[in-house]
Formats: structure tokens, sequence, C-alpha cells
């Protein structure tokens, strides 16, 4: 395959790149650009250079393939090739459509002049992987767009249209029609008018406020950066386009680049970038596997989490049937849809004509009769086996040939379920995280039954509603539950020993964590976690109970929605309160048990909280519960609030040293009270720590 197709449209050379599907700029790519630009300058007939990519893509940047390996950085590297197409002797315009990111903009900004559709997608979205253009982009589009939209769009990473910037310098002509056809007629004025060839490093930046404009800005992202480094870097480099010669700017870009890549921030938010990727590939499951239509969905149960759900197939124009056994419960299902809605609509991100168009998709029902032609089912009734049997039993009845039935349990066994039915290849196991409509995360459970083109055809569909899907085996809790229950063991563990809920809850947030475990508690409902605990005590008799956790549901104190939990809260208002009745359950606990409590450090809270998690995720990967530990990491990334900068729970664990992780359990075990048994590490994590390697 020629990765730069050349041709000649009479006097003009027209260089396509051609790295489906965005031409990411490969090591193959980009020596193929160098030598299309050496042969037009060698060609007497040629007169100007057209640089193209597809519709879909001028370049979306870096090759995602050549991530982490020796290519990505080999000459020609990137730097090397914009030197060539800013130093040819002949005119090269960019044609742009589609994205055009990252390097794919710094090329662009390396050519003399630039057209445009009006759709054209321009971004510079490194900083979103922890790092900054590391080609000039820094320097050159402040040139061309000014200080403030050049910041904006450096430290947000976010995409603008070319339209947009249409009054900029950064666009020669924005094309209308034909693209390429444009692109010739424009070299062919350039050429006509003996226009100059226009290098963007030798536009000097002149705007009188820009010294105070980069220092609003510098206390707006120092408050705003938080854990990341990266933003206040960007500034340092745009401030340097602004006060420095262009090569000295160049320099400073270059070493912070360098700097920000050896991070560990950037390389967790890489991990998380390669990760989410890999999730969506299943090692047996080939890419090419048949998948089924989905073309009407239904949902059982319209409370909460089903209305969530339900949510997300009418985003992506998927009819859904809301199946409720009582009108009750399926209006006020409805209804909060609707306010759902309409409260998106108040905040300007929905137009409503297009929320009439999502409820018109939405058909409530009563009757099973309603859902027997919907191509996938998805259950949402209470987690009780009991329950789930009826409901899989009847959808077995109900359901069409080749539906996919779907269950949204959180702990549940989805091989006991599946054996409910006479289809067990079709049943899949889809747990959405609460709110549905807003968390990112859907574990896909596989069955020991559950059919490929099953596994295919869901995590295709989560893609085209948005999220981020990784499979599950089946055990207890699954991924992300089964590792939780650790993580609050230790919590719990910790606040019988002497530490308060607001302490290890402030002590984790601060770490990173969206909400401590007690917070979380109560948001999500601790009556839940109740229900589950009880079904544990009756599976096994022997297993330590939560004494302080029983007894608050005991009390009716199920969290935010009963206005009391961990924590109290004020009618109206989301403030955890200290209260004083929490406090006395724990001492009086404490004392029932004869514990002494002792002062605990923030430091052993996040330890035994975090290295809990780490233990039973490596578990989780001997057992292939887990294919990869970036899934892991995927799961506590999107689901459970898990912060960005650490990249997950497993490469955390490296990012400190598996041997330092290992150690710390063993200290663990051996100290006062400690539990060698829950303290003993996993068979994997010794070896690994022992050999001096990495879980990925």
């Amino acid at each position: 395959m020629e990765h730069a197709e050349y041709t000649v449209n009479r006097d003009v050379a027209v260089i396509t790149l051609n790295n489906p599907p965005i031409n990411g700029l490969g090591l193959d790519l980009r020596r193929a650009i160098i030598a299309s630009i050496e042969r037009a300058a060698d060609d007497p007939a040629v007169r100007s250079i057209v640089l193209i990519g597809s519709d879909r893509a001028f370049s979306g940047g870096a090759d995602i393939k050549e991530f982490g390996t020796p290519k990505s950085s080999q000459e020609p590297n990137l730097l090397t090739v914009i030197r060539a197409v800013e130093s040819s002797t002949k005119p090269v315009i960019a044609a742009i459509a589609g994205a055009c990111m990252g390097g794919g903009l710094e090329l662009a900004l390396g050519c003399h002049f630039r057209v445009a559709r009006p759709d054209a997608q321009i971004a510079l979205p490194e900083v979103k992987l922890g790092i900054l253009p590391g080609a000039g982009g820094t320097q050159r589009l402040p040139r061309l767009v000014g200080l403030e939209t050049a910041l904006n769009m450096i430290v947000s990473g976010n995409p603008v249209p070319a339209s947009q910037l249409k009054s900029t310098a950064l666009f020669d002509a924005i094309i209308e029609g034909d693209l390429l056809n444009g692109a010739i007629d424009f070299a062919r004025k350039v050429i006509a008018e003996k226009r100059p060839l226009k290098r963007v490093r030798d536009i000097r930046l002149n705007e009188p406020a820009g010294e105070a404009f980069l220092q609003f800005a510098r206390n707006t992202i120092t408050a705003a950066a938080r854990h990341f480094p990266a933003p206040l870097k960007c500034l340092d480099a745009v401030s340097a386009a602004y006060f420095k010669p262009f090569d000295e700017g160049m320099k400073i870009e270059r070493e912070a680049f360098l700097w920000l890549l050896n991070s560990p921030e950037s390389r967790a938010l890489r991990h998380a970038f390669i990760g989410e990727r890999a999730a969506a590939k299943i090692p047996d499951v080939p890419a090419d596997t048949p998948t089924r239509k989905i073309k009407r969905v239904a949902v059982i149960g319209a409370g909460t989490m089903g209305g969530g759900i339900a949510m997300n197939f009418l985003n992506a124009g998927i009819p859904v049937v809301l199946l409720e056994m009582k009108q009750e419960a399926l209006d006020r299902g409805i209804a909060t849809i609707r306010k759902n809605y309409e409260n998106t609509v108040k905040k300007g991100k929905l137009a409503a004509d297009k929320m009439v168009a999502r409820m018109a998709l939405l058909a409530p029902s009563l009757s099973y009769d309603d859902i027997e032609d919907c191509d996938l089912v998805i259950e949402a009734v209470f987690e009780d086996i009991g329950v789930k049997e009826q409901v899989f039993k009847k959808l077995d009845e109900v359901m069409k040939q080749g539906a996919i039935l779907a269950s949204n349990t959180s702990t549940l066994d989805m091989n006991r379920i599946a054996g409910f039915t006479n289809r067990p290849q079709d049943v899949v196991g889809l747990h959405f995280f609460s709110p549905a409509n807003v968390m990112r995360l859907l574990e896909v459970v596989r069955g020991e039954k559950t059919a490929k083109d099953v596994l295919a055809t869901v995590m295709q569909l989560a893609k085209k509603i948005k999220k981020v899907a990784v499979v599950s085996g089946v055990c207890d809790g699954f991924i992300g539950n089964r590792m939780l229950k650790f993580y609050r063991n230790q919590a719990n563990e910790l606040m019988e020993e002497g530490a308060s809920p607001q302490q290890i809850d402030h002590a984790l947030e601060k770490w990173g964590m969206a909400m401590g475990p007690f917070r979380m508690g109560d948001l999500a409902g601790l009556d839940i976690g109740w229900s589950i605990r009880k079904r544990l005590y009756a599976e096994n008799p022997g297993m330590k109970r939560s004494v302080i956790a029983d007894q608050l549901c005991e009390l009716g104190r199920f969290g935010q929605k009963t206005g009391k939990g961990w924590y109290r809260y004020e009618p109206g208002k989301r403030d955890a309160l200290p209260d004083p009745e929490v406090e006395e359950i724990i001492a009086a606990a404490r004392k029932s048990a004869g514990i002494t409590p002792r002062k605990v450090s923030d430091e052993e809270i996040i330890e035994r909280c975090i290295f809990a998690l780490v233990n039973e995720g490596a578990r989780i990967l001997e057992e292939g519960i887990a294919a990869r530990a970036s899934d892991i990491d995927m799961v506590y990334l999107t689901g459970y609030g898990f912060p960005a900068h650490r990249g997950g729970p497993m490469l955390y664990a490296e990012t400190i040293g598996l041997t330092k992780v290992v150690e710390k359990m063993h200290n663990f075990a051996a100290q006062a009270g400690g539990d060698a048994v829950f303290w003993k590490p996993a068979d994997s994590l010794v070896r690994l720590a022992q050999a001096g390697e990495s879980f990925n």
C-alpha cells in the first residue's frame, strides 16, 4: 500500500495521505510525505503542491499503533517532515477535511497556506494524554489565531470547527464545494498572483495586552489543573511564543514535551487511552464476527436504573419499550425520564425538538406481549435471584428466537440466570452503573455459554450508546463490585480501629478518589449493600459481619434518600454532615468488640484501601475473570471514580512498584490485630514482584 499517493494535475502536485482510518502519521507515512515533497521539488513542471487527506481526516495525528515503539520517534520524525514542508521552495497548500488534530494540525501549520471545508474539526488534543503538542503547535498556532484562542484550544484539547476560525489567519480560504478542486484552484491562484511563501514561524505575535492575559490565564489554569501538570506546561510553551523568538520557543516546547512524556500523570492518561481501545477487543472473538441486528430494545423495570438504561438507547435513536407491572410505577418512570430530558433542555445541552423526538421513541407497556419482537431485552428488576428467575422464565416464553436476553445484575450468578432459560447462549450480563444515562462504564458479563455473536453484538452496541464496555467472567460482583467489597472491608476495619468515616472519606478524596467509601455508600443507598450482605451471610454463615453498617440499615438509615446514613443530610441538600448518633453507634460497636481506638494516619488509610483493590484485582486476573490488567483499570476509572491521574489501581501499583505493594501487605498482616489471611498477597503479585515484571 502506498502511504502517500502522488499525482500531478498539470502544474500542481497532489500528495494524498493514505493511512486509514485517520491518516495517523506513522513512520511509513512520514517517509512517503518527504519523498513526495522531494519528487515535486525535482519536477520542473510542478509549480505548487497540495497536501490532502480523506473526507474523514486530513490527519488525526500520531499513529496509535506506534505508541511506545521506537518507530514513533524514528527519523524522519514529525519535526523533520514539517521542516521539509516549510522549507519547500514551491508553495505547499494543506487541504483540510474531517479531523485535523494533533500532529496533523502541526503538519498543516508547517504548510505555507491552508484551505479547509467549513465542517473540518481542528484540535490539538495532546493535553488529554498528559502531554503538549511537540512539533511546534504551541509556537505556530498562537501566531495565526492569537493567544487567547490558541491557549483555549491547547489547554482544553477540544475540537473547533474550521468555520469558527475562518476570521483568523489560520485559513486562507474556506471551501464549500469539492475540496480537492478548490485546493488546486487556490494553488494556481497563489502562483498567478505571485504570493510570497508564508512561513508561520516568521510571524511576530503583537498583542499589547498579551502579558496581562497570560497572567490571568496562569491564575485560572493553576486553580483548574489540580493533579495535572500538562495545562500549566502548555501555558509555559504558549507564553514562550509571545515572549521568545521562534527557535527558543521551540526549545521550551520540546523540553516541556519530554518532561511531560515521562511524568506519571501522562503515563496514566496514555494508559487509559490505550486501555479503552484494548477493552473493546475480546481475545477469542474475532473482529469480523457477525453481529445481530438491534433495531428495538425492551427494558424491564421503570425504576431509576431501568429509566436510565432506556435513555441510553433513546439518545442513540433506538426505539425502547419500557415494561412495568403496575401503571403507577410506569407513569413514575416515564415522568422521571421526561424530567431528565427537560433539565437537559433547560441547561441548553439538548434542543427541545430532539427531546420530543427521543420521547417519541419510548413506548410504555404493562404487557410482555409488547416486547416479544424486540431484538434485545434488559431486565432491571430487584436484585434477588428469585425475582430474576421469574423474569427470565417469562422472557424465555415470549421473546422471539435470536433475541438477546440481558440482565443488569450487579452481583448475581449469570450462569444460574442463563440456566432459567432454554437458550443460555443468548443470555449475557449488561451491568450499567448509576446513573445509567451518565456513567460511561458497562460491564459485559460473559456466561459460560454466551455465544460469541452475542458478545460481538453487545460490544458494538455499547460503542453506539457511548459506553466503555469491559468484559467480565462470572463471579460474585464481577470485576468492579468484587474488588469494591475488599476496598470497603478495609474502610470498615479502619473505622473500627479508630478512624472516623469523615477522616477516611477525606483522606481518599484528597488522594484523588471522586468520593470516599462512606459518602459513596450514602449516595448509592446503603440498603443495596445490606441486601447483598444478607444474601452472603446466608450463603456463608461463618463470614465476618459488618456490624455497624448492618445496624445503620436496621435503623432505616439508607443514605441520602432517607436523609440519614453514615452522615445526616438537610432536606433538599446533599452536604454530608457528621452525625453524633453514628459516632455513638461506632463507639458502642468498638466497645462491644473490645477494641481500643487508635490514631490512624491518612497514609495508612490510602494504602490499605487501595492495596486491597490491587490484591483482589491480581486474583481476578489469575482466575481469568478479566482478560487484562488495563480492563480492571478501565472499570475503576470509568465506573468507580478512581483518579485519572493515577491510571487505575493496577497501573498505580506498578507505578509505585509491586515489590513495595507486597512488602506493605506483609506489614499490614504483621501489625497488631492484622488479618494475615486478608493480606496474603495474590500468587501472581508475588511472582511479578520477584521477577521485576508488570501486569500489562
